[in-house]
């Protein structure tokens, strides 16, 4: 049976007390705050709740609660203040302290047995979360140390850093056939169909943590065979049809094989996003010969590119307030986006027709 504390100078107020609770729990009784005192420090481990009186001789529940707030038992022990009648200003306070209910005067006995079996129950489920947040911070943690670990083994090893300059390769392949074809277009039009290109090698912790949670070996012909995103390129270019010439006309090179395409520009994700994902293989040409490797190239427009660094710090930034609104002022922003890109699309159309 649980034990709690009732702590009041009024031994009526006890007595009745724990009346109403002896059914259900092992009742203690202290009639101050300093035999409050004694006791927590006895039984506080072992205490499911405390009743306490604010206004005592000696030692007063405020000063009971600032000592317990000074141990940190506040967070394991629901604190339930008896009172007759509170001021909403005292109520508050006692609230920002972390007191957890209030008992008043006259006393009904469902409603104290209701109210003591609440709280009791909700610091129970409270603690038992803490203990579940705990465990699975520190299986995330261990996971964490054996991704790093294997990890270096993996960036070590004389195979992976060959497989990893053939990806560098890859890059530098799309990079120059790509800047190629700005160079064409604006000699031919007059203008350029993107604006910049960014690219970056998957970290040697993100390549073992998506094998290991696709179930895949940890091997470098692993990375070959199952990865097609280690090798990545983001082309930003001004306006949606720019981006669908550019990789037509990219994927169209005779040695350049599309193995696959998601279009999230005209089906976006349900957040919003909005970009052209295309999975390409490309040749690279070596001294033992030429070798395809895959290369996960990304055609976004200036304005999607800001809404998908925006979106990226939401998604990794954790206890952020108000995320579920802030989620949805962004799929709102994506929309408005889609229409100033087509918006910024025509009125370009119509200064180049002028020019004609």
């Amino acid at each position: 049976m649980q034990k709690i504390l009732v702590v009041d100078d009024a031994e009526l107020n006890r007595e009745m007390l724990c009346d109403m609770l002896e059914e259900d729990y092992r009742v203690e009784l202290a009639q101050d705050g300093y035999q409050a005192m004694e006791k927590l420090q006895e039984d506080q481990g072992g205490l499911a709740a405390l009743l306490l009186d604010l206004h005592m001789p000696g030692m007063d529940g405020f000063a009971v609660i600032d000592s317990m707030r000074e141990h940190g038992w506040m967070k394991h022990i629901p604190v339930l203040i008896i009172s007759s009648e509170l001021s909403t200003e005292v109520e508050t306070h006692c609230f920002e302290l972390g007191v957890s209910d209030f008992i008043h005067r006259p006393f009904e006995r469902s409603i104290v047995k209701n109210r003591v079996k609440n709280a009791v129950e909700l610091f129970v489920y409270k603690n038992q979360l803490e203990q579940k947040v705990e465990e699975q911070a520190e299986t995330l943690e261990r996971q964490s140390r054996i991704i790093q670990i294997q990890a270096e083994k993996l960036r070590e090893a004389e195979p992976f850093h060959r497989l990893m300059m053939e990806y560098q390769a890859a890059i530098m392949e799309v990079e120059t056939r790509l800047k190629v074809l700005n160079a064409e277009f604006s000699q031919e039009y007059n203008r350029n169909p993107f604006e910049s290109i960014k690219s970056r090698l998957k970290s040697p912790a993100s390549i073992y943590e998506k094998l290991e949670r696709k179930g895949y070996p940890i091997t470098v012909e692993s990375i070959r065979e199952h990865l097609t995103d280690v090798a990545g390129l983001r082309v930003i270019c001004s306006f949606p049809d720019d981006i669908y010439r550019l990789a037509e006309l990219f994927t169209c090179q005779d040695d350049i094989l599309l193995v696959r395409e998601k279009d999230y520009i005209r089906n976006p994700k349900p957040n919003g996003y909005r970009s052209l994902h295309h999975i390409v293989s490309v040749p690279i040409f070596l001294s033992g010969g030429k070798k395809y490797m895959k290369v996960e190239v990304q055609f976004r427009t200036i304005a999607m590119d800001f809404w998908a660094s925006v979106e990226h710090k939401l998604k990794y930034k954790r206890n952020v307030d108000n995320a579920e609104e802030i989620v949805g002022q962004l799929r709102a922003c994506a929309d408005s986006i889609e229409m100033l890109d087509h918006q910024m699309q025509k009125i370009r159309d119509r200064i180049d027709r002028s020019k004609g």
